[in-house]
């Protein structure tokens, strides 16, 4: 029972077949087994994913990090907490939002070019401005000099690229009059709010999103706050899949998320599928479906002065990684006001891209790798292929594969021509590889078994 590979469908398929269990639990058992398929089927296309792009845009990013001449020593899009801008003087902001360069289909294709399947775009950040036009409320893009929709131009030119368009949606909101908790430097009274009210009005908005984008995904966030119960989760989540019962929904619609670390506690919570934030779980966890998401630099936000971007190559090997342990990656990009992706991150997500094109196979539809840690690098498997992510290339050309299933081909993905000689080993395979490292990154054996 403890095989990661032994998912929970089969142990429920198993114990609705046994004599040995009484009638009424085999009954029950076989609805388990029914909902695990309909949920196997739900998640077929985002697990078989693995990549996708997080795209945090909104009013902040006028203010691109600083407030008359104050920087925010955070996040961008935190600005207005940060700084407490009181809500009269952050909405001057919506005057200045006129995206003039948005060119939705370059996103997509951009998106596309570096081996993504998704896009997940904010609809509505904590800030509580909507990036469509709500009928529910004025503080929205049709307020801006833009006056357009920028939500369903995305879903389609996402579609025609071949992308799974999703959005991003705050439950918290510091706008709102209905909304509670307020901020500290809110001065608007409480007893003035109703939080009941407050949920209608985060429905009905949720309802426009699902009817004018069909999004295939919603990534909820800001669920921390005392309001907002499990009770509250469970019933936002069940309203969501009635208006489209093949979405996905985050675990932070509920209050089952552990921390930063964005996985599950124990507990019946709703979501579909953890949210690591910042990190990747150091050994994954078998069984479980999650995602984790990552800045380039240190901020979700269009931020003006952070300019501490990781690396092609870290970003590339944290895509590995992250399948390496059976998980997703989605990585961020914050357009400016202006609605232009940062060179920085284009730059980045084209060198990841050329990898991508070379050794996608190995990250598109693959699991957890088979053979645990190693020195050299991470592995993935896909069926009866595994395949071999060599981080650093053996001097002496022997890699030591502790692989006991018997390997009848290699293949390196960028050089399919050169030779690679398998020889059996105490502990697995050695595999003799003439020549350099084809790719100084990550360079990508394809195993046969």
């Amino acid at each position: 029972m403890c095989d990661a590979a032994f998912s929970r469908r089969e142990y429920l398929k198993m114990m609705a077949a046994s004599t040995a269990v009484p009638a009424l639990m085999q009954t029950r058992l076989r609805a388990q087994t029914a909902a695990a398929s309909s949920d196997d089927a739900r998640m077929a296309w985002w697990r078989d994913a693995r990549f996708g792009m997080f795209i945090h845009w909104g009013l902040y990013a006028v203010a691109a990090g600083s407030w008359k001449g104050t920087p925010t020593p955070k996040a961008g899009e935190w600005i207005m907490n940060d700084l407490k801008i009181p809500i009269a003087d952050y909405e001057t902001l919506v005057g200045r939002f006129n995206p003039v360069d948005y060119e939705p289909r370059a996103w997509a294709r951009l998106a596309r070019s570096a081996g993504m399947k998704y896009v997940v775009i904010t609809s509505k950040h904590h800030d509580g401005f909507a990036l469509w036009d709500s009928r529910v409320s004025d503080y929205d893009v049709m307020a801006t000099p833009y006056t357009r929709d920028l939500l369903k131009p995305l879903a389609e030119a996402c579609r025609a690229e071949g992308l799974h368009f999703c959005t991003y949606h705050s439950i918290m909101d510091w706008h709102h009059p209905d909304y509670l908790p307020r901020r500290a430097w809110d001065t608007r009274p409480e007893s003035s709010a109703n939080f009941d009210r407050y949920v209608t009005y985060l429905k009905t908005q949720l309802k426009e999103i699902v009817d004018g984008c069909d999004p295939a995904v919603l990534w909820f966030d800001g669920e921390w706050e005392n309001t907002w119960t499990h009770e509250r989760g469970a019933d936002l989540y069940d309203y969501v899949r009635g208006l489209k019962p093949d979405i996905l929904i985050n675990n932070r619609v509920d209050k089952g998320r552990r921390g930063m670390e964005g996985l599950n506690r124990e507990g019946t919570f709703k979501g579909d599928f953890g949210t690591p934030e910042q990190q990747i779980p150091a050994n994954g966890l078998p069984g479980v479906d999650w995602e984790s998401c990552m800045t380039m630099n240190d901020t979700w936000g269009f931020k003006t002065e952070d300019h501490n971007w990781k690396s092609a190559a870290t970003l590339i090997r944290n895509v590995i990684d992250t399948a390496s342990k059976g998980g997703n990656f989605l990585l961020n990009v914050g357009p400016t006001a202006a609605g232009r992706i940062p060179d920085a991150s284009i730059e980045r997500l084209e060198a990841i891209g050329q990898w991508m094109a070379v050794n996608g196979d190995a990250i598109h539809g693959s699991t957890a790798s088979p053979i645990g840690a190693v020195p050299w690098g991470r592995a993935t498997r896909k069926g009866a292929t595994t395949y071999l992510h060599v981080f650093d290339w053996p001097a002496d050309g022997r890699l030591q594969v502790p692989l006991t299933s018997r390997v009848s081909r290699a293949t390196l993905l960028a050089d399919p021509a050169r030779t690679i000689r398998i020889q059996p080993a105490d502990t697995g395979v050695t595999l003799q590889i003439d020549g350099p490292a084809p790719d100084m990154v990550a360079s990508v054996i394809r195993l046969t078994i």
